[in-house]
């Protein structure tokens, strides 16, 4: 199952998640894509943000990859777009050209909450009084996400 995560600026979490599930799909041999992605073309290029880097490493994993902006071939190149934030689930689904895009998208809370659609706070907002509680968060997300990809293989 390829899987795009996408967050407002792509340098916090969106490649923490991005980061989480490529190592658990390592682990479990599952070959697919995941990628990250963002709406803010200040990022463009930038490596993950230092703090994003720094949470990565208590969980024994490295960022890598740039920030890059969402792009309608996304949607043709993913099984799956996990959102973090309302702003992004609002861009994106302006830019779907049909039903199909539209099923392909949600938030990426609705894995952990099914009833209720929410963002994940930006640990580069919220700073580092909640930051662990945004990766564990962040972790228990990809482990359900891990969970639906291993009953496709």
């Amino acid at each position: 199952m390829n899987v795009l995560f996408v967050c407002l600026g792509n340098i916090c979490r969106s490649p923490l998640a991005e980061a989480f599930l490529k190592r658990k799909y390592q682990d479990h041999n599952i070959e697919s894509r995941v990628d990250s992605a963002g709406f803010e073309s200040f990022n463009i290029n930038e490596p993950p943000d230092e703090k994003a880097n720094e949470l990565a490493k208590t969980y024994g994993i490295s960022l890598e990859g740039k920030a890059r902006l969402f792009l309608k071939s996304d949607f043709d190149n993913f099984d799956k777009i996990y959102v973090m934030d309302m702003q992004s689930y609002t861009d994106i689904r302006d830019l779907a050209r049909s039903d199909d895009d539209l099923e392909k998208v949600d938030y990426l809370m609705h894995l952990l909450h099914p009833k209720k659609k929410g963002p994940i706070a930006d640990p580069f907002i919220q700073g580092g009084k909640d930051s662990s509680k945004i990766l564990s968060l962040i972790d228990q997300a990809t482990d359900e996400i891990l969970k639906m990809a291993k009953k496709k293989i």
